[in-house]
């Protein structure tokens, strides 16, 4: 066993056993692998994410440049 893995044990209902191993057999793994990846993809899907953060501006600003103007002339012009 590798020093960063936990061994535990798993009661599992005899069916449920047998249909693991034909799932990990048309797969080409094994029923460890499978049980790994399933796991994983839980785990991911109940966690949160990380926040994601947002570069501004959202849309590049393109065509023709804007001049600079006082706010009497946005506003009065």
């Amino acid at each position: 066993m590798k020093p960063e893995t936990v061994r535990t044990s798993l009661d599992i209902p005899a069916p449920l056993h047998h249909k693991l191993h034909q799932a990990a057999q048309l797969r080409g793994c094994s029923a460890r692998q499978l049980i790994l990846r399933s796991i994983e993809r839980l785990v991911d899907e109940e966690l949160p994410r990380p926040a994601h953060r947002v570069r501004l501006p959202l849309v590049p600003a393109g065509g023709r440049q804007m001049r600079a103007m006082t706010n009497d002339e946005a506003l009065f012009s």
